[in-house]
C-alpha cells in the first residue's frame, strides 16, 4: 500500500473543498494505477490524522467513493478499492423534455451520483413527439442506458401521456437499460427502472398536510396555463379539484396571473409557472398586502431561489430523483419507486 503523501494531495491554499480533494486524490491514484482492485486505503481516522482533516470531511469523501462503486468497506478490516480502470465508462443516454432548472437538478443530481463511473448525454426533445422519436432513431444502441423523461404536447399545447407511437418506440429499448424519470409510464410489456411523481395524489397529500395554513383563505386559486409550450400534467387539476371538493373549499382555476388581478384579501394562490409568481409577488407588493397574511402563495416546484425567499412550496425532492435512478444503475437493481413530495411551509402562505 503506498504511503498517503503518495496519493492524497491537500491544498490549502485552494478553494476546493477538502472532501474533493480526498476523492480526487484517490482517483487519481487508482487511472495512475498506483491504487489497483483489492488494494487497501488508509482508514478515515488515519487520513483525518495524517491530513489534518475533520472525521467528517473524510467521512464524505469516503461515503461518496463509496456510492460511486469506486471503493468499499469491508466490516471490520477497512476501505478496499473496486475500480481499477477508470476510463471505462458506462455510457448513458439523458432524454428531457425541457431545459429548466428542476430538470437540471435531476440530471446533475444524476451524473453526480454516478460519478466518475459513466459519461452521460444530455438531449432535450422541447415536449415534440417527433423530436423525441428522431433523437431516439439516431442514438438506438448507442448506450448502456436511456433515460426517459416522458412529457409530451399535442398540436393544441396541450399535455399528453405516452401515445402508442411514443410507447412503442420506448419499448424498442431493451427493458434492463430503460430508466423512467418523473412520469410513470403504464402498459409497458416489461418492467424497467422508475422513479416517478403521481401528480393526482401528490397535490393531493400535500394541500392536506398543509391544511392548518390553508384554512385561513376563503378562496384557494389554482394558476395552472391549460396550454403551454411546454405544458404541465392535467393530473395536477385534478389532484387539486378532489382536495378542494373534499374539503369543501371555495376555489378557482386560472390560466394565469394578469395584468392588474382583481385580488382580494384571504385569497390563496397555488402557481405553477415562474413568470406567474413573479408577477402576483409584485401586484401583491405593489398593493401593499402582506404576503402570507392578506394574500398566499404556494408555488409548485422548489427552487433554492424560492428558499432564499422564503416561498412556501409542494414540490417533488429532484435530487433524490436522480440519485435513486443513478444508484440504481451502480447496484444493478431494478425497481419502480415513487419518489418523495413535500409541502414545506415557509411565510408565504
Amino acid at each position: 500500500m503506498l504511503k498517503k503523501k503518495d496519493y492524497i494531495k491537500i491544498n490549502e491554499a485552494s478553494r476546493i473543498p477538502k472532501y474533493k480533494q480526498v476523492m480526487d486524490s484517490i482517483i487519481k491514484a487508482i487511472n495512475d494505477k498506483h491504487l489497483l482492485m483489492g488494494d487497501k486505503i488508509l482508514s478515515i481516522n488515519a487520513v483525518s490524522e495524517i491530513c489534518n482533516l475533520s472525521r467528517d470531511t473524510v467521512e464524505k469523501a469516503y461515503s461518496l467513493l463509496r456510492a460511486q462503486n469506486i471503493i468499499v468497506s469491508v466490516k471490520g478490516k477497512g476501505f478496499y478499492v473496486t475500480e481499477t480502470n477508470m476510463s471505462i465508462k458506462v455510457n448513458v443516454l439523458f432524454l428531457i423534455n425541457k431545459l429548466s432548472s428542476y430538470k437540471m437538478r435531476i440530471y446533475n443530481s444524476f451524473v453526480a451520483t454516478l460519478g466518475t463511473s459513466a459519461s452521460v448525454d444530455l438531449e432535450i426533445y422541447h415536449c415534440e413527439p417527433d423530436v423525441f422519436i428522431n433523437i431516439l432513431n439516431k442514438k438506438k444502441k448507442s448506450y448502456n442506458y436511456y433515460v426517459i423523461m416522458p412529457h409530451f404536447r399535442n398540436d393544441s399545447f396541450q399535455h399528453v401521456g405516452c401515445s402508442e407511437r411514443i410507447l412503442e418506440k420506448i419499448q424498442e429499448i431493451p427493458y434492463e437499460k430503460l430508466i423512467i424519470l418523473d412520469r410513470e409510464v403504464e402498459n409497458l410489456s416489461k418492467a424497467a427502472i422508475m422513479v416517478y411523481q403521481d401528480f393526482t395524489n401528490d397535490i393531493y397529500t400535500a394541500l392536506n398536510k398543509g391544511m392548518e395554513q390553508l384554512k385561513k383563505y376563503k378562496k384557494i386559486i389554482l394558476v395552472y396555463p391549460s396550454k403551454a409550450i411546454y405544458p404541465y400534467p392535467k393530473e395536477i387539476v385534478t389532484g387539486f379539484r378532489r382536495f378542494c371538493v373534499k374539503n369543501e373549499l371555495d376555489y378557482e382555476i386560472l390560466d394565469e396571473i394578469y395584468d392588474s388581478m382583481e385580488l382580494q384579501i384571504k385569497d390563496l394562490y397555488i402557481i405553477i409557472q415562474e413568470q406567474d409568481l413573479v408577477n402576483l409577488v409584485k401586484q401583491t407588493r405593489d398593493r401593499h398586502f402582506k404576503l402570507g397574511e392578506d394574500i398566499g402563495i404556494i408555488s409548485y416546484n422548489d427552487t433554492p431561489l424560492k428558499e432564499l425567499l422564503g416561498i412556501t412550496v409542494i414540490s417533488t425532492d429532484f435530487q433524490k430523483m436522480g440519485a435513486t435512478a443513478a444508484r440504481m444503475i451502480l447496484t444493478e437493481k431494478s425497481a419502480t419507486v415513487k419518489n418523495d413530495f413535500h409541502f414545506i411551509n415557509r411565510f408565504s402562505a
